[in-house]
């Protein structure tokens, strides 16, 4: 009984609540507005669907932030999980992902009771700089057909797919209505940020919302014909027939695709985490608990499972999300669940406006997020590190854009155990 106890949700994770409760509505109340144009950007570029994203977002968010293991993880859809699920519709379509979360959530749920969770630590960080930088060029290139306003090629390789799309565009017609919606979305997010920097507003305002919402005006007024996102429903529906769409996927492919959205879930939930205890301080701060990983990752597999029976999508940690809501002055995992209710309460009263974003928008928005990602920072640290270090990670990048993940994060690990063997670390 002990043993379950450790994995229950308890009375001090939220306290002290009154305390601590302005900021909290503060800090979830802004990560809701940040992950609002993540969610529908994610799922669409999957495949999904805007409201995918949307359901998403607010039950794995709930139920992930009431029996994970953080008190500062916001979980969604995010871009790496994107990376996996865009080859998995374009093979056996959308209504294979219920049934793939739902399997892999309860794989995420038996690796948390027999306590994997600390697996992560053991990554060096050379494998997950370059296994970040290769989601982060996989999400770029998958945001090639919004951007240019055309069909997406057929094909599950993202990087063949991206150069087939580009090519029949350049060789037919590029919506440029798209492609100026793309670039006035960049500039926009440029100019309110500079603009922050100057002006301290007394209210947080992403530069996301702002694009969007300027690039949402200006087409509608002006009668700009572009495609968007559309009617968005407002409830949670379960789909029929949940596991009838895997009957046709063989099963060692099946197996495969539930290991590797499992694995990913886990990963980058844990390293999400683990960034968020390092932005709250946790390690000087005995009052802000460190996160538990073998928690986190029942509540990660549990709001995966809740999330796909009602239509939606595989969910992860987001760690663009997290540190909004680390930064936004977030105290205790209430945060992530007023994010989740205030994206509920968007649904049910603005879905008519939502409708009317363009996807163009959207492909802009995730275009800053991969570049966000990427970090060019940290890709000149791991470059001007040893050579060996510097090898890894490039190594790793380039497997994780030109094969998958987990291949890319397994031949990552080997190149890494192989030169510190040969002692190049």
């Amino acid at each position: 009984m002990n043993y379950l106890k450790d994995f229950l949700p308890r009375r001090s994770d939220y306290l002290p609540f009154r305390a601590t409760l302005q900021s909290n509505l503060i800090a979830g109340i802004t990560v809701g507005i940040v992950a609002l144009p993540l969610a529908l950007g994610f799922a669409i570029t999957t495949g999904a669907g805007a409201s995918a994203g949307i359901t998403t977002a607010i039950l794995a968010g709930f139920v992930a932030a009431l029996f994970g293991g953080s008190n500062y993880q916001v979980s969604g859809p995010t871009g790496a999980m994107t990376v996996v699920l865009v080859p998995v519709v374009a093979t056996y379509g959308v209504a294979a992902l219920a049934p793939l979360g739902i399997l892999a959530g309860a794989v995420i749920v038996v690796m948390g009771l027999l306590r994997l969770g600390g697996l992560i630590d053991r990554v060096p960080i050379s494998v997950m700089e370059g296994f970040t930088l290769g989601i982060a060029m996989v999400i770029g290139l998958q945001q090639i057909p919004l951007a240019l306003g055309v069909k997406k090629e057929p094909g599950t390789h993202t990087v063949l797919v991206a150069w087939d799309t580009a090519y029949k565009a350049i060789s037919t017609s590029i919506n440029w209505n798209s492609l100026v919606i793309v670039f006035g979305v960049l500039l926009v997010k440029y100019l309110w940020n500079r603009f922050n920097h100057h002006v301290k507003l007394p209210f947080h305002l992403p530069a996301s919302i702002v694009a969007i919402v300027v690039a949402t005006l200006l087409t509608t007024l002006a009668g700009i014909k572009v495609a968007t996102i559309g009617s968005i429903p407002q409830g949670f529906h379960i789909p029929n027939n949940l596991f009838g769409a895997i009957s046709r996927i063989p099963f060692i492919h099946l197996a495969y695709l539930v290991i590797v959205i499992a694995l990913l879930g886990a990963i980058e939930s844990l390293l999400s985490a683990r960034v968020a205890d390092g932005m709250a301080h946790v390690a000087i701060d005995h009052q802000r608990p460190k996160h538990h990983p073998n928690r986190e990752l029942l509540g990660q597999g549990l709001g995966t499972i809740v999330a796909s029976i009602f239509g939606g999508i595989p969910a992860t940690g987001a760690i663009a999300r997290t540190s909004v809501n680390v930064r936004s002055g977030a105290r205790t995992r209430f945060a992530s669940m007023v994010h989740a209710l205030f994206l509920l309460l968007v649904v049910l009263a603005l879905s008519p406006l939502v409708s009317h974003v363009p996807t163009a928008a959207l492909a802009g928005v995730l275009l800053a997020t991969s570049y966000r990602i990427a970090n060019p920072t940290n890709i000149r640290e791991q470059l001007r590190s040893t050579w060996g270090t510097s090898l890894t990670f490039i190594v790793t990048a380039v497997a994780v854009l030109a094969i998958d993940l987990i291949w890319g994060l397994a031949i990552g690990l080997v190149v890494h155990a192989i030169l510190k063997k040969l002692g190049k670390l």
